[in-house]
């Protein structure tokens, strides 16, 4: 079974950067993409960036495109969510996520319902 851990969340001043580490273990062989998705209180949990686990093919939300960078250590099985320029709307729980369906595409990317493994999430807050 895949398992997924989160780490790298705090309070942090607007305008400031945040790296967010995802840890997979566990059933490691298969996986082949990977997503972060964040919730603020009050709000669905929505989409943020996706990348292909082998081939490194990213893609981003509207909000945080040109902010956010998704990178993974293929060797380490480690993905993360580089944040840059932060804003106050940024502020919420960040997870990763690993899909049903490994080789998913389209638009079922951004679904949260697509995913079913997930790790515990990270607070990150951004506030002067």
């Amino acid at each position: 079974q895949l398992q997924l851990a989160e780490s790298g969340g705090g309070l942090v001043q607007p305008g400031d950067s945040r790296r967010l580490i995802c840890t997979a273990s566990g059933r490691i062989i298969g996986i082949w993409y990977m997503a972060w998705f964040r919730q603020a209180p009050g709000k669905e949990r929505e989409f943020v960036a996706g990348i292909n686990w082998s081939g490194g093919v990213t893609l981003y939300a509207d909000p945080v495109k040109g902010r956010f960078t998704i990178s993974r250590d293929f060797a380490k099985n480690i993905m993360y969510l580089q944040m840059d320029s932060l804003k106050s709307e940024d502020t919420a729980v960040y997870y990763c996520a690993s899909p049903i369906v490994q080789r998913i595409d389209g638009s079922d990317r951004y679904r949260a319902a697509n995913y079913d493994t997930w790790g515990q999430g990270t607070q990150v807050t951004v506030s002067s």
